[in-house]
């Protein structure tokens, strides 16, 4: 779902996104900045548990099951 509306931008700051994404108009950019934006205040929400909570198994045989499962699948 899109809404239209005016906002007005730092041209500066578009021109500099322009060139550093390739990206060619701005309404991709705005859209690739609010991507970018949400994705990374989700990412600092997640980092705030770091630390609460206590692993219990064991890594390694995890991973080993992991990469078992794998193998099976492009057999």
């Amino acid at each position: 779902m899109y809404i239209r509306t005016n906002i007005v931008l730092d041209k500066d700051l578009l021109e500099r996104a322009k060139a550093l994404t390739g990206i060619k108009t701005t309404r991709a950019v705005v859209d690739e900045a609010l991507r970018t934006l949400i994705r990374l205040r989700e990412q600092a929400r997640v980092r705030e548990y770091r630390g609460r909570f206590q692993w219990e198994g064991e890594l390694d045989a995890a991973r080993i099951a992991r990469i078992i499962d794998k193998e099976d699948d492009h057999s």
